[in-house]
């Protein structure tokens, strides 16, 4: 029975590992192309604002089913479902203007952070490690009501606003990602030595 109990840990600690330094990987790529391509290229930086929720949906659909399924992980079902209606709301928002972007990812990011926190706070028993990622969705929250502050600006661009923030969030993947595999190997060294 314990056995079966650490196998089961060690999968999903190994899965944990891979999502969140896929999830860095991912951000990476996008602040890199937000800040070279897309803010000279209006129509890039839409569809790129477009993306950046959708891949948030995705990655937590996928890590909800991986470790538990999202019936026992009500934050990222919620973290799914937000994160769908952003993307809807950002392609509305278009229509309107950067400053109504800058709006929704406000909203989201506020709303998502709260999310990833309470997340982070569910896994801590079973992980530990999670303090990157409370930090992240603490960070995340905080930068939402900053977001709605700036969108009453005058030329606000929605994709320099977002692209830090997403910075900050591949940090925070990284950190995670690093963090679990130090532990891993820890274990690993402890486990070998005599």
């Amino acid at each position: 029975m314990q056995k079966a109990i650490v196998r089961r840990d060690t999968g999903e600690n190994s899965w944990l590992k891979r999502y969140y330094l896929g999830r860095f990987v991912f951000s990476a790529a996008w602040v890199a192309l937000a800040f070279t391509v897309g803010k000279n290229a209006p129509g890039v930086a839409a569809i790129m604002l477009i993306l950046y929720p959708i891949w948030d949906a995705l990655a937590n659909l996928i890590d909800g089913q991986r470790t538990g399924g999202l019936a026992h992980n009500k934050s990222q079902l919620f973290n799914f479902i937000v994160s769908v209606l952003t993307a809807i709301a950002v392609v509305v928002g278009l229509r309107s203007g950067m400053g109504a972007v800058v709006v929704v990812f406000g909203v989201w990011a506020g709303l998502a952070g709260a999310l990833q926190l309470a997340t982070a706070v569910r896994r801590w028993k079973s992980f530990g490690a999670q303090w990157s990622m409370i930090l992240s969705g603490a960070q995340s929250a905080l930068a939402g009501v900053f977001f709605v502050k700036m969108a009453s600006g005058s030329h606000v661009s929605a994709i320099a606003t977002v692209a830090p923030y997403a910075a900050f969030g591949a940090f925070y993947f990284l950190v995670s990602g690093l963090w679990l595999a130090v532990g891993d190997a820890r274990r690993r060294s402890k486990a070998v030595a005599p």
